[in-house]
Formats: C-alpha cells, structure tokens, sequence
C-alpha cells in the first residue's frame, strides 16, 4: 500500500469532500448487526465518522500515523496504524469493513484474504469513492478538465485508472449487491475549491518535478466570492463472502 498523503495531512482533513448520508443509510440496510465495524485506510476519518452513530465499537486504519492524527475523535473508534494487508484482528469479527477512497493503492489478494478472514458469515464490504469532479462554472469546469487529462497526465499514479474507470475494474470476488447511484453535491468557496486540488497525488508529483504550482492556472480564474456548487460521482461496490 503506498503513503501518497502523510505530508499533507492536515490539508487532506480539511479539503477532502464528505459522503451523502443517504449513503451510509442504504449500505447500512444490508447489515444484520452492528457491533463491529472495521474502516480501512480510513485517512483522517471522512467516512469513519459517518459509521460512529450505528456501531458499538469502530477500528480505523491507515498506514499514515500522521493522517489518523488529524481524525476527529469518538468514544467508539479506535485508530490504529496498520496496512490493509496484514492486521491484528481476530477472525470473523466484523460486521462491516469499508473502504473509502482508498483501495486503489492496496494489493487486492492480500487485502481481501484480510477481508474473508475477519468478516463474519452476514457481514458486508463495502468499497466506496469518488471520481473527478464538477463544477457549475462552464470555464472553472474546463479548466479542470485539462488541468486532470492534460496538464497532470502523466503524473498520476497508475493506480488511479481504477478511480477513471468508477471501480468497476477492480476484482472483487464477492457476491454483489446492486446499489443505487449517489452523488456527492457540496458548496464550496473557490479556496476551498483550491485547496482540495492540491490535496491530488499528480499535483504533488508535478510540483516535485517541475518546481511549479500547476494549480496556479486555476487559480487565476478566480470568479467572485460566491460558493460554487461541486458535484462528484460516488463509486460503489458493495458484496458478501460468497
């Protein structure tokens, strides 16, 4: 699993946007129990903190200490530096394991034998994400079209086509459940706007190569001091040990 985020923790806690509660409501129908819920590279909690209300007990991972220091804090959950791939907890323990924005860096055979051995007979896995954003300025929304296809082409992870491709080329050797479509819809100011581009991992590697900020195109579009309104497809897969 790799650690693109550590360095900018901080940053990724404030500008990562957040799932629709109607989200965690539909997956949430399909689990019978809800003593025990394992968030996996769970960050600085974005989707952790929407389990908090339904489960007794919450285990959050990451390989990053820094990123699960900036998670909120809860009676229920317990933070934890692990990797996905190999971890401490007993067999046939979980109600629910989830994904969020995150599987794309894990290795899929090593995680889902962790996945097959610690869910319990009537859990569910969930993998969740989000894919490029829109926004509902025609030039702001070009602008990012370039800035993700062109500009940052070659500086994305290979990883990342499994995002281009809304997760449904991962492997996922589970029995499946259909899932309605979601959507994230937020109103963000343009910092906040600008911010969450430099939390990409491409930004990242661009900068260290070239020594330039390519957000800074963007940002010299800056339209006025009205929220924008931000739209993210939500990927979703979500099964049961077959």
């Amino acid at each position: 699993m790799k650690d693109l985020f550590s360095a900018h923790s901080r940053l990724y806690q404030q500008a990562r946007p957040t799932y629709p509660q109607e989200l965690v409501q539909s997956l949430l129908t399909f689990v019978p129990e809800r003593q025990f819920a394992w968030d996996c590279g769970a960050g600085s909690g974005q989707f952790t903190q929407l389990l908090v209300p339904y489960f007794d007990q919450i285990v959050a991972t990451d390989l990053s200490a820094s990123q699960l220091q900036h998670a909120p804090y809860f009676e229920n959950v317990s933070y934890q530096v692990q990797t996905a791939e190999s971890n401490s907890f007993p067999a046939q323990c979980f109600d629910l394991i989830t994904v969020a924005q995150a599987i794309h860096w894990f290795d899929f055979d090593a995680f889902y034998a962790q996945v097959r051995r610690t869910l319990k007979p009537d859990g569910v896995f969930a993998v969740v994400g989000y894919g490029l954003l829109q926004v509902n300025e025609p030039q702001l929304n070009d602008a990012i079209q370039k800035l993700y296809s062109v500009t940052l082409k070659n500086f994305w992870d290979a990883e990342r086509h499994y995002i281009d491709e809304g997760y449904q080329t991962i492997p996922f050797p589970f029995q499946e459940i259909e899932m309605p479509a979601f959507k994230i819809q937020l109103q963000w100011s343009f910092q906040q706007f600008i911010n969450y581009l430099h939390t990409w991992s491409a930004v990242k590697h661009y900068m260290e190569q070239n020594g330039i900020d390519p957000i800074d195109q963007i940002e010299s579009l800056y339209v006025d001091d009205q929220l924008l309104n931000i739209e993210f497809p939500v990927l979703l897969r979500v099964g049961k040990l077959e």
